[in-house]
């Protein structure tokens, strides 16, 4: 069955923080929602994660010598952080779109990519 990553890129770290318990669990709800509509489509969500906020996150690069550097947070470049994805399985990619569309009551924008299986 093919897979794909459904990823949440411009969730707003700070409205987050400051959201209560009950903004969170209007997202964890709608989140659920996701996953029953596409189980009702025959798919399942496999995996996933909230990710933790990015000023404790850490990027590595191949520095000029080719080894390792660790830097502080992600590329400074990057406008959008990813704050969350589900890994999912579905043989209808339009029925995933369609289950996937839930999601934005909860997250401003959806990304869907399929897994490279090669």
């Amino acid at each position: 069955m093919p897979e794909y990553v459904v990823m949440f890129p411009a969730d707003n770290e700070a409205e987050w923080e400051a959201g209560t318990e009950a903004d969170h669990q209007a997202t964890f709800d709608i989140d659920h929602e996701f996953a029953k509509l596409l189980a009702a489509r025959g798919g399942a969500v496999t995996g996933g994660a909230g990710l933790a906020h990015s000023s404790k996150a850490r990027t590595i690069t191949r520095g000029p010598t080719s080894q390792a550097m660790v830097t502080d947070g992600p590329f400074a470049e990057s406008v959008e952080q990813l704050s969350g994805f589900f890994i999912v399985t579905c043989d209808d990619y339009d029925a995933l779109l369609e289950a996937a569309a839930v999601l934005v009551n909860a997250h401003p924008v959806v990304e869907i990519r399929p897994v490279d299986e090669s």
